[in-house]
């Protein structure tokens, strides 16, 4: 056997979108991160196998006991290619079909192997089943003695940032049962005290693409139901990222000086990673105080070990923090102003150098587009009465569509 140690390229990994872009913490109906961090490093490398050698083989350890989900898809793709073989369901990997050997086996089939057989990579089989164990909130694997008795194998691990379930219960039993896991409760105190899902006063009232959208909602009033509209918010504001990436060193440093030997070079974010957030920050966003260095100094206690992007930047932090407080005292309470002229000022400075300045109109229209509006609730009441206005406009349409219909038919039957 050969391992591959498969990882999405920088640009795709979990921080640079959550700090760097802003994409909210994952949700069921926003589930951005598994496309990026697994399914396209792992399609990558199959493709590279199958370009290579013409097909492949997946051998998986899918169980239908997983989950009914599971159990479904299963079902619905088993045998559909040959005996045992099962097509992919990504028609790009056509080449590529799976195998699950394991498909039938119940939680209790797989510890049972575990205890009776050596890992064949030197690994202890009893650690893996001491650490499932202490994931379990009462430290305890029962003797299965009927389907309802629950197992060890019910413990599920996946990512410590995921938020696509309410609890990471996995990790809290760890580090109540077992005193070796206390290093992680600063990993748990980031998942669950600045991922809340809850967060809708911590993002940007336009969407990543700059765009106001609407959504509805019914709420009780006076015991009947009534309609209202708000904003759909879009990216996390400016000061919520800054705060999540000292967060995350500060839980990294943490780590490091009070955790175990094996943790203490870990890396929760790593330079390449700060690299991509900074240059989204200054290069994409047009943050051009630049602010990445300084919070690294200030979390981590370290010069931060990459030179500016910019030397020729003309506004310093300084410069920015006094239009800053002109545009506070102007009633800029949401920032909005701010950002429109530190934009304006990043562009022509970006393109103060070129012998032809295309796009730099576009660029300037763009950025007064996002200034259009001086609050929030500005913005708001306008997207609404837009929303109403084409609603009522498409359904005078339909009503003219369904009257033409009636006339229509009327003349058919005379």
């Amino acid at each position: 056997f050969q391992p591959h140690r498969l990882t999405p390229e920088v640009q795709n990994s979990f921080w640079v979108n959550l700090v760097g872009k802003g994409y909210p913490a994952p949700r069921p109906k926003f589930r951005w991160c598994t496309e990026r961090l697994k399914i396209k490093p792992a399609n990558k490398f199959i493709s590279d196998i199958v370009q290579t050698n013409g097909e492949a083989i997946l051998v998986l350890g899918t169980r239908k006991a997983e989950s009914a989900n599971r159990h479904a898809t299963m079902n619905k793709h088993e045998n559909s290619s040959r005996s045992l073989l099962s097509k992919n369901a990504d028609s790009s990997l056509d080449r590529a079909w799976i195998y699950p050997p394991v498909a039938e086996w119940s939680n209790d089939d797989v510890w049972e192997y575990l205890m009776l057989y050596k890992n064949p990579w030197a690994h202890s089989n009893e650690e893996l089943f001491t650490m499932y164990r202490g994931a379990t909130q009462d430290n305890e694997c029962p003797l299965v003695v009927d389907s309802s008795t629950p197992s060890c194998g019910d413990s599920r691990f996946g990512c410590y940032v995921c938020t696509l379930v309410d609890q990471d219960r996995s990790m809290m039993a760890m580090i109540q049962n077992d005193e070796d896991k206390q290093w992680m409760k600063p990993l748990l105190d980031i998942r669950n005290k600045w991922l809340d899902r809850d967060d809708r006063t911590r993002r940007e009232h336009r969407r990543m693409n700059g765009s106001l959208m609407t959504y509805s909602y019914t709420k009780k009033e006076d015991g009947k139901d009534v309609i209202h509209q708000q904003l759909v918010h879009g990216p996390y504001k400016q000061d919520y990222r800054l705060i999540l990436l000292e967060k995350i060193l500060t839980a990294q440093v943490e780590i490091r000086n009070t955790g175990p030997d094996v943790v203490n070079d870990i890396e929760l974010i790593t330079i390449d990673e700060l690299e991509e957030i900074r240059r989204i920050w200054v290069m994409e966003k047009h943050e051009i105080e630049d602010a990445l260095p300084g919070i690294y100094e200030k979390a981590v206690g370290e010069t931060y070990p990459v030179k500016n992007h910019d030397e020729t930047q003309i506004f310093k932090p300084d410069d920015l923090s006094i239009l800053k407080n002109i545009c506070d005292e102007k009633g800029d309470d949401d920032g909005i102003q701010y950002k429109v002229i530190r934009e304006l000022l990043h562009l022509e400075q970006q393109y103060r150098t070129m012998a032809r300045r295309s796009g730099l109109y576009n660029a300037i229209g763009k950025a007064l587009n996002h200034g259009a509006f001086s609050s929030v609730k500005e913005a708001e009441e306008f997207a609404i009465r837009r929303d109403q206005a084409i609603k009522k406009v498409k359904d005078e349409e339909l009503k003219s569509v369904d009257e033409s219909d009636i006339i229509k038919e009327v003349s058919n039957v005379t």
